[in-house]
């Protein structure tokens, strides 16, 4: 859009630049830069434009822009136009995630290279290597509190060793995803410690007061996020002689987004990794990067801003990397985060799908698919070019942030069924083959969240303990089961490093001062590589889980109707253990695949007459595309085995395509 007053100002800014900058070939940077100059013009102004610096500033964050787009390697430009002419790249089947701890997967950065094939040999070709950049030993957060934004922990490796991973991985076909954590730094950052020193440009980087009455008016409306461990969210920094922000843990502050040097300094750290090879940027925290009295400081209309700037700037520099918004909060509010008013995902391209996970788990313990059902009617549709990951586990806990009204819905009381859902999943529940850990205790209010591994938490352990073939059984089913939702519910799906092999809960973390209070490393384990290989050997628990997942991947790159275009139907049956969904592509109207699901231990059917009312599977055998058989069927009842699941097609209708 051409708007006089913006372009009068490029037109200023660009007669500004340094003579390097002028001398460069820039034909594609003046292309974007020319096409999102007025969206990044007035979204700066909105934030930044009372400022009397406010044209100092803007002419500062183009020229980022211009070195940044300088330094990008021209293998990544070509990567760049590549996407831009194929620009639902990423809406395909084919992409299927892994997220690891990179020391405990594979050491360190070369060590990843070398697991590469063992990825490839399952159908990963995305990667989320969790953080790595520099962090303060014993305060480090799992590596979320970072001390150096441009440099690797030496024990990962070196910034060299990422460009040779990113190579390594593109020749495969595969993406890399890494972290920019926006919303706070180490407190012994450089621009903490300048701070500690008295130096009023980085005091002005966080929020610092000099006693009590403006932290006491935040802490009226803020939450604690870690109410165990870092009550309050504020902490009094002796050397400083000030308070300063803390909202997660009191050795990381919190950055102050209302100074437009932040969020400047921000974009070209996350424009640097870019260009070291990143494909995806994952952006840690968003949801709390505006703070403001009298709110929760959570999913501010600032923070958004803040988002869709950092994104109109990457396009100008690398429009084929894309943004994960790291919000875990409600649904109405996580569907903010690809951009409102929009029809294509103007601030993230992906986010975390928190809720479908802690759904599922929810059926897990129950044992009927009721909330699960209920919960997905009340996601909100996303837009057209973003996408979901979705998740049976990742690095964190399992919250219980389902709406009270669904719970409602479907007769629970909410109260009563999060503490029914922490006492199973602790193992408190009589009857429960659950290992898991309570995580967030508030004791004011009794909340609390899970921790975990997959296998655990799915009974597994409690099985091979007992050594019993038929709780075995049903355990490796309940995993593989989890697995084939998120894989064809629709988004890219996420799989937890260790889970492909059914790695238990690693209780290891208890001997460590710095983990010990953090219940979350019992499931951030450090893969055994033996147990590991035994997916080799037939029979094995880890065979038959491994195989199982490569299967079902193979069979999800093959299938059309599970590319991710909205075009998922929830479909509605009188059996309430099941979760039954129809995926359709929308150019290939008789590729429909219909995924049912078992969450009951005893088996359960599928009433064909309610689909073919529907119009659905008149015609033509059913077929399962994981196994390529026919299901049984009895009195056109589709018979779904305890803890099983079902990707059904028409034969009839896939031997025509």
């Amino acid at each position: 859009m051409y708007e006089q007053v913006s372009h009068a100002l490029l037109n200023d800014i660009l007669d500004e630049f340094s003579h390097r900058v002028v001398r460069e070939d820039l034909r594609h940077f003046y292309t974007r830069l020319g096409a999102n100059f007025y969206a990044i013009h007035s979204l700066f102004e909105h934030l930044y434009g009372h400022r009397e610096d406010f044209k100092d500033q803007m002419v500062a964050l183009t020229e980022r822009l211009a070195r940044a787009y300088i330094d990008r390697p021209e293998r990544l430009k070509q990567i760049d136009m590549e996407r831009e002419e194929n620009h639902n790249w990423f809406l395909s089947p084919e992409w299927v995630g892994m997220a690891l701890y990179l020391d405990g997967f594979a050491g360190n950065l070369k060590g990843l290279i070398e697991r590469l094939p063992y990825l490839q040999d399952l159908g990963v070709n995305m990667v989320h290597v969790m953080p790595i950049l520099r962090c303060p030993l014993g305060a480090s957060d799992g590596g979320y509190a970072v001390s150096d934004f441009r440099n690797i922990d030496p024990r990962a490796g070196s910034v060299e060793d990422i460009s040779a991973l990113t190579d390594s991985m593109h020749k495969r076909g595969m993406l890399l995803t890494l972290d920019v954590v926006v919303n706070h730094t180490s407190n012994e950052h450089e621009w903490a410690q300048k701070a500690r020193e008295g130096d009023k440009t980085y005091q002005d980087f966080y929020y610092v007061f000099p006693n009590r009455d403006v932290p006491d008016m935040f802490e009226e409306t803020l939450p604690e996020i870690f109410p165990e461990n870092a009550p309050g969210n504020f902490t009094w920094d002796e050397e400083m002689g000030k308070w300063v922000m803390t909202v997660f843990n009191h050795y990381q502050w919190d950055l102050n987004y209302s100074n437009p040097a932040v969020f400047i300094e921000m974009l070209d750290i996350i424009l640097f990794w870019a260009n070291q090879g990143a494909d995806i940027v994952r952006l840690d925290a968003v949801a709390f990067l505006w703070k403001k009295i009298g709110t929760t400081s959570q999913n501010e209309r600032e923070a958004h801003l803040i988002l869709q700037l950092m994104k109109d700037c990457c396009q100008v520099v690398a429009p084929g990397v894309l943004f994960i918004a790291e919000a875990i909060v409600s649904p109405s509010e996580i569907i903010k985060y690809f951009g409102e008013d929009a029809v294509i995902a103007k601030e993230c391209e992906i986010a975390y799908n928190a809720t479908f996970m802690a759904l599922l788990w929810d059926a897990v313990a129950t044992k009927n698919a009721k909330l699960l059902n209920q919960g997905i009617k009340s996601l909100p549709h996303k837009l057209d070019r973003a996408t979901w990951l979705n998740y049976v586990r990742c690095h964190d806990d399992i919250g219980l942030g389902f709406d009270d009204a669904d719970i409602r819905t479907c007769d629970y009381d909410p109260y009563a069924h999060r503490h029914f859902l922490i006492d199973w999943f602790t193992g408190a529940f009589e009857g429960s083959p659950a290992r898991g850990r309570p995580f967030g205790v508030n004791h004011k209010t009794g909340d609390a969240r899970i921790a975990g591994a997959l296998a655990s938490l799915a009974g597994l352990e409690t099985a091979l303990e007992s050594n019993d073939p038929e709780q075995i059984d049903h355990a490796v089913a309940l995993i593989l089961t989890l697995h084939g939702m998120i894989l064809s519910f629709g988004g890219i799906p996420l799989i937890w490093y260790g889970d492909e092999v059914g790695t238990l809960n690693d209780c290891s973390f208890l001997d460590d001062v710095n983990k010990a209070s953090d219940a979350r490393w019992i499931h951030r384990p450090r893969i055994n590589w033996d147990r590991a290989n035994r997916r080799l050997e037939h029979g094995t628990v880890e065979q038959r889980l491994f195989d199982g997942l490569k299967r079902m991947i193979a069979v999800r790159k093959n299938t059309p109707a599970f590319a991710d275009f909205n075009n998922r139907e929830l479909i509605d049956v009188s059996n309430p253990h099941l979760f039954v969904f129809l995926r359709t592509h929308p150019m290939m109207q008789t590729s429909s695949v219909l995924v049912a699901a078992n969450f009951d231990v005893t088996p359960q059917y599928l009433d064909l007459e309610e689909l073919s009312q529907r119009g659905l599977f008149r015609y033509g055998q059913l077929q399962d595309l994981v196994t390529g058989d026919s299901p049984a069927i009895f009195n056109n009842r589709v018979i779904i085995p305890p803890y099983h699941f079902y990707w059904l097609a028409n034969q009839r209708a896939r031997s025509q395509l």
